[in-house]
């Protein structure tokens, strides 16, 4: 970022040719002071191509030329989160991700399978045994590093987001998109950290499902929460 523009790179992306979703809110959440911060999609992120940041009184807007691409706002936090899985169990539960089977963005900067070590997150959350909730280990490499040397927001952003889309059955046609992601931020995590997430259906409705992702610390205190609505597209 610099200044009031913003630039993603193509390695954030989530989609081929568009930003993944977590990250592109993470980085205009960086924008509007608030504990809570809920932004919304308006149209596909996309990359390589400055953009520009709109401040004013009721949050921020990212824009293409005219085009409203993402606008954030301070919300509240309603969430409570699980009991933590533990790393065992959620290393048993990444084994069960459906997307090493069938994935509708392998390239996903975030739960991409084909992105390597260094350069996706490679989040890959699948169920937990005995629970209503999919989880997975992350350990946030150096790359992922902000000024204080702490993995910088909009990846915490980032890594609550792709979770939720595999909180509930996979449509039997089409894909899921980012609606929205409204996160609170309760701690950050340091780089080589052991942290689990896990991600769980709140709602749905039609093409519309909300849901839940948590964030959790190596001592397994939850470091951030988030609340996305993915709409189920042809």
């Amino acid at each position: 970022m610099t200044g009031d523009t913003l630039v993603i790179d193509r390695r954030f992306r989530g989609p081929p040719e568009s930003g993944n979703g977590g990250y592109v809110c993470g980085s205009l959440a960086r924008f509007v002071s608030a504990p809570t911060v809920a932004v919304r999609l308006r149209v596909p992120p996309p990359i390589e191509r400055q953009l520009v940041v709109r401040r004013s009184e009721a949050g921020a807007a990212l824009l293409d030329g005219d085009a409203v691409v993402a606008e954030a706002r301070p919300a509240a936090n309603g969430l409570e989160p699980p009991a933590p899985p533990s790393w065992d169990e959620a290393e048993a539960a990444t084994r069960r991700f459906r997307g090493f089977e069938s994935h509708w963005f392998p390239a996903c900067f975030v739960c991409g399978p084909e992105r390597g070590a260094g350069d996706g997150l490679r989040l890959f959350p699948g169920p937990v045994a005995g629970r209503s909730l999919v989880a997975c280990p992350w350990v946030p490499d150096a790359s992922l590093a902000g000024a204080s040397g702490r993995v910088a927001p909009e990846f915490l952003w980032a890594a609550l987001d792709c979770p939720g889309a595999f909180a509930f059955p996979a449509p039997t046609q089409g894909a899921i998109l980012l609606g929205e992601l409204q996160v609170t931020l309760l701690g950050d995590a340091a780089v080589g950290e052991r942290c689990v997430l896990a991600g769980w259906e709140i709602a749905h409705q039609g093409r519309k499902h909300t849901t839940g992702t948590a964030l959790y610390g190596a001592s397994g205190a939850c470091l951030g929460l988030g609340v996305g609505t993915w709409i189920e597209v042809a």
